[in-house]
């Protein structure tokens, strides 16, 4: 008999698992104790080993996909054995909050009003748009390598994915013919929305997507006069503007064209329906000997000696382009937003004389194996920092606080679609040879869209540095869950005052957001303070 495998819950903080790899398909025979999957949870990649025997019928999500807990993550069973019944019953169960409680009534009227189509026959199926980050709720085709009609076989590169994090690539799961795409290159697609339908070449792929459509829409019934109607009143809307009544037949938008430019609109040929003037007419059109007509006009009225004034006739044209918005700049839209106004802000600068740290710097990469600069140099002293204000290096969690015994750097990379953070790893045990190795490494995979989850999540702490564009001050959104981040300025020579005497100097303006949920305003200065000692004398950070 076959039996449903439910998603466990593997960690405590665990939600939902995403598949990082099967390694059991449909129709593959699994024993107990086999590992049959590689499940990716909050804390760590984790193998899923089998607590049944019998046959694979059906895997309840694809690689890159997740499955919450106690949801359908596969169902093992005899060869052949019908499973539908059992699946339904799951997944009921599972969208009405674990309760079984149906109500028949409904159900039987739903039945009567509109039978289900049965799409058992059809040799064909659809190919969802899988979860390939955490955050990820929609993915733009940056680029198909099959179009329709085009041989599809499992393991082909069938697109090219952008995600909020990074642009994918999606290899086939099915083997077939590309019978239909669910977007065109540039166009999103949301996460288990149509990315496709693969099958048979003759298969009536048509009627699989609409039931598969009535299913999301929570409809059984597939109605086709409703658009009718609309569009036969929209027509009419369209048309309105001509009429046979002597005057000038020409769409709003036209009309305006023309007054703006200065165009006497009854010259114009229109090429529409019925004569009608449209906007590519307006642009097409060249005045001729219009103006000329108007100054003499002008000229020739009595009681008038003083010269005409002609002006030129300015011909202008209003242009924009809107450009769609990338997955990557609409999640950094949204969780900063969140992070804003969720988050109360509060800001702590702080001036930091870097003469020493110049110097230091010039020894050190007399030596140094690989260039060290100075934002290698920031990175490794906030995590020696951290390392002695424990109370700085928090998680806000909402109904708790996480205190981090270890120190993730986070480091803010701009590239071309708008700003990624990733991590350095135990950021107080590495030398600055070690983390300038890192962060160039990390920042070239960033560019290259080359960046995995475990480069990108985990960090305790971030740091902002737009020193390298002459920026002398700013200050940083905080990026969750961390409660602070800290904006790196530029160096910059200036008068100061030691031993009372003003000498030029090399300062540098730092500025630590706080989020006052977690952070005091006292812990954020002490931290600072702590912090500015150690750029002010470097010696210390490497000890």
């Amino acid at each position: 008999m076959a039996e449903i495998v439910l998603m466990p819950k593997m960690s405590d903080t665990m939600t939902e698992g995403v598949i990082a790899k099967w390694h059991k398909k449909v129709g593959d025979t699994v024993k107990s104790g086999e590992l049959m999957a590689e499940i990716e949870t909050d804390k760590a990649t984790m193998d899923y080993e089998s607590f049944n025997s019998g046959v694979v019928l059906y895997l309840g999500a694809q690689e890159g996909q997740a499955v919450k807990i106690n949801d359908v993550l596969a169902i093992v069973g005899k060869a052949g054995e019908d499973y539908t019944a059992l699946l339904a019953g799951a997944k009921s169960t599972a969208s009405a909050g674990g309760k079984t409680e149906t109500k028949a009534a409904p159900v039987a009227a739903v039945a009567e009003a509109a039978p289900a189509i049965d799409t058992s026959g059809i040799k064909a199926e659809i190919v969802l748009m899988p979860k390939m980050s955490d955050t990820m709720a929609e993915g733009v085709i940056a680029a198909w390598h099959k179009k329709v009609g085009d041989s599809v076989k499992s393991g082909e590169l069938l697109a090219e994915v952008e995600t909020d994090k990074a642009t994918m690539e999606y290899e086939s799961y099915n083997t077939g013919t590309l019978l239909y795409v669910g977007a065109k290159e540039k166009e999103a697609v949301a996460v288990n929305g149509v990315l496709a339908i693969i099958g048979d070449k003759n298969a009536d792929w048509q009627t699989l997507l609409k039931v598969h459509q009535a299913k999301a829409s929570g409809t059984t019934a597939i109605p086709k006069a409703a658009a009718t109607p609309a569009a036969q009143t929209a027509e009419p809307a369209k048309v309105e503007a001509s009429s046979s009544n002597g005057r000038v037949k020409a769409s709003p938008l036209a009309r305006k064209m023309a007054r703006d430019l200065g165009y006497d609109i009854s010259r114009i040929q229109g090429t529409g329906d019925h004569g009608r003037i449209t906007k590519r007419d307006i642009e097409n059109y060249k005045p001729s000997a219009a103006p000329a007509a108007t100054t003499s006009a002008k000229a020739a009225a009595p009681g008038k000696t003083e010269k005409p004034v002609v002006l030129p006739a300015v011909v202008g044209k209003e242009s924009f382009e809107e450009i769609p918005v990338s997955q990557m700049r609409k999640t950094i839209a949204r969780r900063l937003s969140e992070s804003k106004f969720s988050a109360p802000h509060f800001y702590l600068t702080m001036e930091i004389n870097m003469d020493k740290a110049v110097e230091a710097r010039k020894s050190i990469n007399e030596i140094a194996p690989v260039k060290i600069s100075y934002n290698d140099m920031v990175i490794k002293a906030v995590a020696a920092a951290l390392r002695q204000h424990p109370d700085v290096n928090v998680s806000w969690l909402g109904d708790k606080m996480r205190k981090n015994h270890h120190i993730h750097i986070g480091v803010a990379v701009a590239v071309q679609d708008g700003l990624l953070v990733p991590v350095v790893r135990f950021a107080d045990n590495k030398s600055l040879s070690h983390i300038a190795v890192e962060v160039k490494e990390l920042a070239q995979k960033a560019h290259d869209k080359k960046l995995q989850p475990s480069d990108w999540e985990g960090s305790t702490f971030t740091i902002s540095n737009l020193g390298m564009f002459g920026i002398e001050e700013f200050t940083a959104i905080i990026n969750p869950p961390d409660a602070c981040i800290l904006a790196v300025g530029g160096i910059k020579e200036t008068p100061i005052v030691k031993n009372g005497q003003v000498v030029p100097g090399n300062v540098m303006k730092v500025t630590m957001s706080c989020d006052h949920r977690a952070v005091d305003g006292a812990v954020g200065s002490a931290f600072l303070k702590t912090l500015k000692g150690l750029l002010e004398d470097p010696v210390r950070i490497l000890v």
